[in-house]
């Protein structure tokens, strides 16, 4: 990855990390600022329809 491609600066390019049971995640970047057609980004959606998905199974 170049530097252009880690707008974040993040060590290693690390975009998220979980803890071992997998019920804490810390993510970069922030999926909620792209969930909302009206801002016109719904890419970040996927990731809460899956949680949601996840949490009703």
């Amino acid at each position: 990855m170049t530097e252009a491609a880690n707008p974040n600066g993040s060590l290693n390019n690390i975009a998220g990390i979980c803890n071992r049971q997998g019920n804490v995640l810390g993510m970069m970047p922030h999926p909620e600022r792209s969930a909302d057609a009206a801002i016109g980004a719904t890419d970040g959606l996927a990731l809460f329809k899956g949680l949601l998905e996840m949490a009703i199974a």
